[in-house]
């Protein structure tokens, strides 16, 4: 058969038939491929502070038992403990990917220690393994909550623990209320804008560019969750502290981010400046800039004020649950000043079977 190529198109290169990716686009399987080393990091830093929450436990300086003194068993409540690790790593593998982002996002460092492809791999790896450790967070506090209600059918232990973990408002006790559903809020928003950059070929660059500005939102409701359950930062010690200080470069980088864009269009500049934005829309993105710097002020203040909102830790501990079966934390009281149901679980500042005394609340 003779050959296709005349003298007139010998050489030329024929037209592509359809729209091709670039070779080099980044699918979902090949960054789970290049996140194994980085959640094989998570699982050791997650063991090594599972260790020290354990060890603590044990030796009496948790200030969880401070909090809750009849969860003063590690072996009892090690699945506890273990939620308890995961927050941490997810909270800080989400700094990370955050502070990332920021820097892919804003004005280019001057020199950077790896390329940006590299930087980019990595941030997308960290938000992969973020999730994971959301999920694995909630999954332990589930199964705690399925542990503690052995009295109770397999099927009822199984529902209520689901409910009380991932339904909104299906947590109804003390600070639970508030600080489970921005727990809540935070997975259930990670997990659509973690995964909507797969599938940015079919949404737009423009939607998922806007869409992905949310990520921050996940990180505020992961903090403000943390600051109001975690028992480890209950007091205004130093972990309340080192927490609150890590919140400074990320403000910063976003108040960056937002005054020195890395596109042109982005910049603020005089009012009416670029053509069809509304003078409503510069407002509001103005508010936006002055807000973020609100919050640098207000970190850094914090943190040199030592007001950080934490409470009191009690020169000594009240008592131990006088219950046998030495509840967890308190799921359902029946209200301020009122005995708690028989059966259920008791909390911070709230003996078992016994009265509120304070902020009754499960801590997380």
């Amino acid at each position: 058969m003779p050959s296709e190529t005349t003298p007139q198109n010998r050489g030329a290169t024929p037209p592509p038939t359809r729209t091709r990716r670039s070779a080099n686009a980044a699918t979902l399987r090949a960054d789970l491929r290049s996140a194994v080393p980085d959640a094989s990091a998570a699982v050791v830093v997650t063991a090594a502070v599972f260790a020290l929450l354990y060890a603590r436990m044990e030796s009496g300086d948790s200030a969880t038992t401070s909090v809750m003194p009849f969860m003063n068993d590690p072996g009892t409540y090690w699945m506890y403990l273990l939620s308890q690790a995961f927050g941490w790593s997810g909270l800080l593998w989400a700094w990370g990917t955050v502070v990332l982002g920021l820097l892919l996002s804003g004005p280019r460092p001057a020199r950077l220690p790896v390329s940006r492809q590299v930087l980019e791999r990595w941030h997308r790896t960290t938000s992969l393994s973020t999730l994971a450790l959301m999920f694995a967070h909630a999954l332990m506090f589930a199964a705690e909550l399925v542990r503690y209600e052995s009295r109770s059918p397999w099927a009822d232990r199984l529902w209520q623990g689901f409910v009380d973990t991932f339904v909104p408002g299906g947590y109804d006790s003390g600070t639970g209320r508030i600080a489970i559903p921005l727990g809540q809020g935070a997975l259930y928003l990670a997990v659509p804008l973690g995964l909507l950059f797969y599938v940015r070929h079919r949404i737009g660059a423009n939607t998922w560019r806007r869409l992905h500005r949310l990520v921050i939102v996940v990180y505020v409701l992961s903090v403000w969750h943390t600051l109001l359950y975690g028992t480890n930062v209950w007091y205004g010690a130093w972990p309340r502290t080192v927490l609150w200080l890590l919140q400074i470069p990320v403000a910063g980088l976003l108040l960056l981010r937002l005054l020195r864009p890395a596109r042109r269009t982005e910049l603020l500049g005089p009012p009416g400046r670029h053509k069809g934005v509304p003078r409503i829309g510069w407002a509001a993105r103005a508010v936006g800039r002055a807000a973020v710097g609100a919050v640098v002020v207000g970190v850094v203040a914090v943190v040199a004020s030592g007001h950080d909102g934490g409470r009191e830790r009690p020169a000594e501990a009240p008592p131990a649950s006088p219950d046998a079966r030495e509840p967890a934390w308190p799921t359902r009281p029946t209200g301020p000043g009122l005995p708690a149901v028989p059966g259920q679980l008791a909390g911070p500042g709230q003996p078992a079977g016994g009265t509120t005394t304070g902020d009754s609340a499960a801590a997380d």
